[in-house]
């Protein structure tokens, strides 16, 4: 076994987030992956890869990618992809779900929320995975003003909507695998964008008023003071509590609590220390846009044949939701205060939401085109033809030996190589338990030393392992990283 996680998920918000945070951590991840319209399983995760490399300015590991489906019967996954989990794969760490509200022809949520994780289940049965992390939502709670504890789950209480009732019968469902020897519940309140960047890939919440406001207080002229007057009532007093998370904490806790062992087969409420209230969303958006004129008239209804023009657009957009125009519960955060106290959560104040309205405008709120940065190397295929060209060749006869090799950037990967003597027996994706050592390459450094040496590159890795030495060349050099706690010794190539 490996030990790799495998993620699902992985192309939302939260998972995109995960994976990047599960790879600096230096964990072993596998993801789950659905192909799109335009693009591959592998490239859209390729795509969420350079978008972190970007943004860090560093090249990152890529992980395995299993091209799957949630809603299908063993995830959708192939026999040699489930033989793949099955040796290489402890973990699993459940975050795909679908928000929809309230159900619809495709059968959302309950599709995706009940049946996926039910497939889910299923698959850690099959494969022998024991240890699952699964993301839930605070909002099991469903109706409740009082104190919502960790500990707790089905209390006979009512639901909003579809999305909060299939959650907790999906809780339900993980908390009653008794073939699981561990369960680790995070339960996120609502999820928003990025504290520091404000990115978001959906436009739910707290975004629909930021963008409604984007959308309506431009269209009036300013007075005579430079401001803008959009009278608005809304059916609210405005000091509503409202548990809003940033997506960057969700899942830098997650991470920390994923790597603390005295933290699993817990369940962890992640709210914020201080609520946030649709005042506070307001006042910001008033500030940003230098406008005024909402009313905060109370839970009144307001008949709609009264509405003026504003009103008439803002209103119906935000009806979704007027299930939560109630004060949101309090959440006991016992758990999450004891395993990651020294994370707390960011207050979202005027300059986040300010940093939310910034990028929403120039994402154009979801609208903009990304265009997929193309992936001139592609290791995957280097490595199948060494694979192929392997196979004709006899072996010697002599014990093998196994090493890993990492490609990190575009196009890498990581794969396990067999060897005999100096020639390549078998290659299979991931790191596999009897490798010893690992080298790893920039994919860069690695093109140039293929296009140096060519199916005599893995013969030149054996010798080097053999020797148990540095060899040094012209342009490059191969640093020994001393990894304590490690039996892995680890080479990385670099150019000079």
């Amino acid at each position: 076994m490996s030990n790799y996680v495998l993620l699902t998920g992985s192309t939302g918000l939260l998972g995109r987030y995960l994976i990047r945070d599960l790879l600096l951590a230096g964990q072993r991840v596998a993801v789950l992956a659905r192909p799109s319209r335009k693009e591959t399983a592998t490239e859209r995760i390729e795509s969420i890869m350079q978008m972190w490399e970007c943004e860090l300015g560093q090249l990152l590991p890529r992980p395995i990618c299993l091209e799957g489906d949630i809603c299908s019967e063993g995830l959708g996954l192939d026999k040699a992809s489930r033989n793949w989990v099955a040796d290489h794969c402890s973990t699993m760490l459940h975050s795909a779900a679908s928000l929809t509200f309230h159900s619809d022809g495709s059968g959302e949520p309950y599709r995706s929320n009940v049946g996926g994780t039910q497939n889910m289940l299923g698959l850690c049965r099959e494969t022998g995975i024991r240890d699952l992390h699964y993301v839930s939502t605070a909002y099991v709670c469903g109706l409740r003003d009082d104190i919502c504890r960790e500990d707790e789950l089905d209390v006979g209480q009512s639901f909003r909507n579809d999305y909060e009732k299939t959650k907790l019968e999906a809780e339900t469902l993980v908390r009653k695998a008794d073939f699981l020897d561990q369960l680790t519940v995070y339960r996120p309140a609502v999820i928003s964008g990025d504290s520091k960047t404000g990115y978001t890939n959906t436009y739910h919440g707290l975004y629909l008023y930021l963008r409604l406001m984007a959308i309506l207080v431009p269209q009036q002229d300013l007075d005579e003071h430079g401001r803008r007057y959009t009278p608005i009532r809304l059916p609210m007093a405005g000091d509503e509590r409202r548990n809003v998370v940033p997506i960057d904490w969700v899942s830098e806790v997650i991470t920390h609590l994923f790597q603390t062992p005295e933290a699993r087969g817990k369940t962890f409420n992640l709210a914020p220390q201080k609520c946030l209230t649709p005042r506070d969303i307001i006042d910001a958006g008033y500030k940003y846009f230098n406008s005024t004129g909402v009313e905060y008239v109370g839970n009144t209804k307001i008949d709609p044949t009264t509405y003026n023009r504003f009103e008439a657009e803002f209103l119906p957009s935000i009806g979704m939701y007027d299930n939560y125009e109630a004060t949101d519960p309090t959440f006991d955060c016992t758990n999450l205060r004891k395993y990651a106290g020294h994370l707390p959560c960011p207050v979202i104040d005027d300059e986040m939401l300010h940093q939310y309205i910034r990028f929403g405008e120039e994402d154009r709120w979801g609208k903009r085109r990304h265009r997929a940065i193309p992936c001139r190397f592609d290791a995957l295929q280097i490595l199948e033809t060494l694979s192929r060209s392997c196979q004709k060749r006899p072996t010697s006869g002599r014990p093998l030996d196994f090493f890993a090799l990492e490609i990190i950037g575009p196009g890498g990967g990581q794969w396990s190589l067999a060897m005999s003597g100096t020639h390549l027996v078998n290659v299979t994706r991931g790191v596999h338990e009897k490798c010893e050592k690992r080298l790893q390459f920039t994919q860069e450094a690695f093109t140039k030393l293929f296009e140096q040496e060519g199916d005599k590159i893995i013969a030149s890795f054996s010798r080097q392992f053999a020797e148990d030495s540095v060899d040094r060349r012209d342009d490059w050099h191969l640093n020994q990283l001393d990894q304590p706690g490690t039996p892995i010794d680890i080479y990385v190539a670099s150019p000079d």
